[in-house]
């Protein structure tokens, strides 16, 4: 995959001086229209071989462009918050909005590749990490991400050329230190693994444009034509998106019959019962939290259900007796502007808990196969790839050790025209009852069949869904309690 950027490629004063201008107001003149329509966001990696000229094309593409509209980020070891995260949540934090650019200096590659190379990843990580990356990148060109890729490469004898040349240097010397020159003696390795690498990962909307670094002027034009092109091209594009399909297209079951059916709601707890289960109970969650082993992991508990089905209630119960330091409700409603502007999962990766802390998420990422879906807020495309999506996000977040509880808070129609009808009549509960929970209940097949695919499609073994029969309230606290205790207790 390197031969094409071994050839020595070279271009000469007069050509360069003649291509600069005209590529410099092309660059800026797509970057101003992207500022001012906002539509899409644009993501440079910079990678490749150390000594490459990595960081002087950065330099020329800040000079070329307005840099306040530039976003760069360089990525050295993991902080230790980011340590503390899923792999993926560096790199979510730090996503430009849409009508910015985002060029970052390493990125997801960096470490599978390093690992690999030096031994520390086995085949079976290695394959998984690149397929991750694949999910990764999918999810964001999906999004509307404009991704750009670049691999800076030298050939073995111009790569010692070029160190030895920034080493004789006093003013670059600083930048050629052990590490560069113990990678090089691992040169023939790490383009072996970095190949692998490559190859797999050069798929659909997120090719790898490999660019020969000997020469600053080529390398700086190749650069700069091939992202004036990649953003020319979208934004003459318009709003227009492919639509992706990655499952089969929905149909409502042939014999009418829903999971939710299955759940026995006539159930009723005794209050004396209740009270009791709830403090050992509530006991039994706040001793785990307290556990030694429980600080080496994360936790994470998904609350959904329609309208007054009692979330609010059995997320108090679920906290009533722990220490405040350490679990955090999160509330999603609609989108801000802020959040619109990110790809749609960014608002969940900024949530996810430091290990040792509850993160309770009130209604979650969820929300685009129910919501979304039923009330056309998204095109089918975006709420179809949304579940493989979704699977993917939480299988990351149970492989970096998080323990993951979804329940799904189940009444009938009758109970909820009831407890509306009770809010209604109730002062200190009328806030809790809105025109658009009496417009959502009149979609209420409708939701339960989107409810009924999303239980089926991502009810996965690493993060399976609770139905929690919930026209009991008593009783759905505390199925909802104990679950919580026993899955963290079989974590631990």
């Amino acid at each position: 995959m390197f031969e094409s950027a071994e050839l020595g490629h070279e271009i000469d004063k007069a050509t360069y001086a003649a291509a600069e201008p005209e590529l410099r107001s092309a660059l800026l003149k797509a970057q101003y229209e992207l500022a001012e329509n906002k539509r899409f966001a644009v993501v440079i990696l910079i990678n490749g071989v150390d000594g490459a000229g990595k960081g002087e094309t950065v330099n020329r593409l800040n000079e070329w462009m307005d840099p306040r509209h530039i976003q760069t980020r360089a990525f050295d070891e993991p902080t230790a918050e980011e340590a503390d995260r899923p792999a993926l949540f560096r790199y979510w934090n730090v996503l430009p909005p849409k009508g910015k650019i985002g060029i970052f200096f390493g990125s997801w590659y960096t470490a599978p590749i390093v690992g690999r190379t030096m031994g520390t990843q086995k085949e079976a990580a290695w394959t998984k990490a690149l397929n991750d990356i694949v999910m990764f990148e999918r999810m964001l060109t999906n999004e509307g991400v404009l991704l750009l890729k670049f691999w800076f490469h030298l050939a073995k004898k111009a790569q010692k050329k070029r160190l030895h040349k920034l080493e004789e240097d006093r003013r670059t010397r600083w930048r050629v230190t052990a590490t560069e020159w113990k990678n090089f003696k691992r040169y023939d390795a790490f383009k072996e693994t970095c190949e692998e690498a490559l190859r797999a990962t050069s798929v659909g909307a997120a090719p790898w444009i490999v660019v020969e670094g000997a020469d600053e002027r080529y390398r700086s034009l190749t650069v700069g034509n091939a992202l004036s092109t990649a953003m020319r091209r979208r934004l003459d594009l318009g709003d227009a998106r492919p639509l992706t399909l990655d499952v089969a297209p929905l149909a409502p079951p042939v014999d009418k019959l829903h999971i939710l059916d299955t759940l026995d709601l006539t159930q009723a707890t005794p209050k004396k019962e209740y009270e009791r289960k709830l403090d050992e109970l509530q006991g039994r969650l706040a001793l785990l939290t307290r556990e030694p082993a429980f600080a080496r992991r994360r936790t994470i508990a998904v609350f959904e259900g329609v309208d007054a089905a009692g979330k609010g209630g059995a997320i108090r119960r679920s906290v009533g007796g722990l220490d405040a330091r350490h679990y955090t409700i999160v509330p999603i409603a609609a989108p801000t502007d802020e959040e619109r502007a990110q790809p749609y999962m960014w608002r969940f990766w900024r949530h996810i808990p430091r290990r040792g802390h509850l993160t309770i998420f009130d209604r979650s990422w969820y929300g685009r196969v129910l919501v979304e879906r039923v009330e056309g807020f998204c095109a089918e495309g975006d709420f179809m790839r949304a579940y493989s999506e979704i699977n993917d996000f939480e299988a990351q977040l149970a492989e970096a050790g998080t323990v993951v509880s979804k329940f799904w808070m189940a009444i009938t129609e009758d109970e909820q025209l009831r407890r509306f009808k009770e809010r209604e009549a109730i002062g200190f509960k009328q806030f809790k009852i809105t025109e658009e929970d009496w417009r959502n209940r009149a979609r209420w097949a409708d939701y339960r069949h989107a409810t009924c695919d999303m239980i089926d499609r991502t009810s996965t073994e690493l993060a399976p869904w609770t139905l929690v029969p919930a026209n009991d309230k008593l009783g759905a606290r505390l199925l909802v309690l104990e679950t919580l205790c026993d899955r963290i207790e079989a974590a631990l």
